[in-house]
């Protein structure tokens, strides 16, 4: 807290204690401390299991849309009119559930060619990279995910399987496929070869059917949750359909005193569901701070920048460091996208891509939808595929919704670099302004939006700062 005269002032704190008389708490003080553990322990819960309910929206979602676990997902070119955290229109996506309990061992099995993906568990935990990441690479190949406490056959070292145990039942399969050249229908076909197959009927596999909803709307988010008691019914939901989880165990525990356990019916009375609620709005709103307001100083970029990293463990795809998991970056992560991986954080030259997050203009100030910016890019951009920005709304973290209809500027679409020009602007904001060649995204007056500016196949000159792009700058 500052004061007038600008010198920090110190912060008053007041500490809650509980009465005693001779030794004991008082009956009245020890009500008003449980009241008080309910909602610590409920929002500590709610940021904790924010990935599970996120990932039961991806499966909810795309059920929705048509999706019949183990038989059918969506693939589409994620546009505004399909709500998703972060999601972007650089790729063509397929992404839908298996149920293991319903499968047994379940093979994925990828063609060889540009292909990139991963499989999380129910709890949005990473469990094996596919494609381009994976162990097999450009070679494609075949995972095969073996169910909770499976104890039957396996193939055979040697063989041409990649075995995977998994703890959960359900698990998301997520896959994209880079559309080299521009050659959408090339990468739409090469997703359409991908085959998922029960192990035991890997001499006929079934088909496999893959749903075009490119022109359909479809939200895989958890906005209508995520602030409410329905965020408490909803993971109740995976809670009480998966076997428990040893890592898991202290916060399941936790779960369990807030009457949230496997095989118990989720019935809390009057008092615990408005802590509950409240602890949903309270903890949703501490993860955007996570999100958009960090104190880490490691997730600037470059010193002279306000661009962002929007992971900031760039080592796993776990969240780990040593001794301990990092539990605000996985906060920041998961307030504003899903699923994780080591390809999706790793900054190396050539592998993967990058994601710089930018919230701020070149003062510091948030990006506001009334307001007309520019972002200068200089040319060429250091990548060996594409690079793109992508503009989300801060509320809904996904693609803006405006009357343009269009969220992203993308090198392998638009015309993003003029012959012999040493840089490109992009513009930002309500209406097109002079002289912007169609490098304009549409903003809306009275929201606020955030760009993920992303380089795939990033250079050396990425990482060690020889090149960089401008900030937003507020043209008025």
């Amino acid at each position: 807290m500052a004061r007038p005269d600008g010198v920090a002032g110190k912060v008053a704190v007041f500490v809650e204690r509980v009465e005693f008389q001779g030794g004991y708490p008082v009956a009245s003080s020890a009500r008003e401390s449980y009241e008080r553990s309910d909602r610590h322990r409920a929002v500590e819960a709610y940021r904790f299991f924010y990935p599970v309910v996120s990932l039961e929206g991806i499966l909810r979602g795309t059920r929705a849309a048509g999706a019949v676990d183990n038989e059918s997902a969506p693939v589409v070119v994620a546009r505004p009119h399909h709500a998703g955290f972060t999601l972007n229109s650089d790729t063509p996506y397929l992404g839908g559930g298996l149920d293991l309990r319903k499968s047994g061992p379940l093979v994925v099995e990828l063609p060889a060619g540009p292909l990139v993906g991963l499989v999380d568990d129910h709890y949005h935990r990473w469990l094996v990279d596919l494609g381009l990441p994976g162990r097999n690479g450009p070679r494609g190949g075949k995972v095969l995910l073996l169910p909770p406490g499976y104890e039957g056959q396996v193939p055979a070292e040697g063989d041409d399987f990649e075995v995977v145990r998994c703890d959960t039942w359900q698990v998301l399969c997520a896959l994209r496929a880079l559309p080299l050249g521009g050659d959408v229908a090339a990468a739409n076909a090469l997703l359409a070869s991908v085959r998922i197959y029960p192990f035991d009927r890997r001499d006929d596999p079934p088909a496999f059917t893959f749903l075009d909803r490119d022109e359909q709307p479809m939200d895989t988010t958890p906005l209508a949750w995520e602030d409410n008691i329905e965020f408490w019914r909803v993971l109740h939901a995976v809670i009480d359909t998966e076997p428990p989880v040893e890592e898991l165990r202290p916060m399941l525990g936790l779960l369990a005193e807030l009457g949230i356990e496997a095989g118990r019916p989720f019935a809390p009375d009057a008092r615990m569901e408005q802590v509950l609620a409240e602890a949903a709005a309270q903890g949703r709103d501490e993860m955007l701070v996570s999100a958009f307001a960090s104190r880490r100083p490691d997730r600037m970029v470059w010193a002279d920048r306000t661009w962002e990293w929007a992971g900031l463990r760039p080592e796993n795809g776990t969240f780990e460091r040593p001794g301990s998991l990092d539990v605000e970056a996985r906060d920041r992560w998961f307030a504003q996208a899903i699923v994780a991986s080591p390809a999706m954080f790793r900054r190396e030259v050539g592998a993967g891509s990058l994601y710089w997050l930018g919230l701020r203009d070149a003062e510091g100030t948030y990006l506001d939808g009334g307001r007309t910016y520019r972002l200068r890019v200089p040319l060429p951009v250091p990548q060996t595929l594409f690079w793109s920005v992508t503009v989300y709304d801060a509320a809904t973290r996904s693609e803006i919704v405006a009357d343009q209809g269009q969220a992203a500027l993308r090198s392998l679409f638009d015309d993003l670099a003029p012959e012999g020009a040493d840089h490109v602007d992009l513009h930002f904001g309500p209406t097109e302004p002079a002289g912007a060649q169609g490098r304009w995204i549409q903003t809306v007056p009275g929201r606020g939006w955030f760009a993920y500016f992303r380089i795939y196949g990033p250079g050396q000159a990425a990482f060690d700062g020889s090149w960089r792009p401008g900030d937003f700058e507020a043209l008025n």
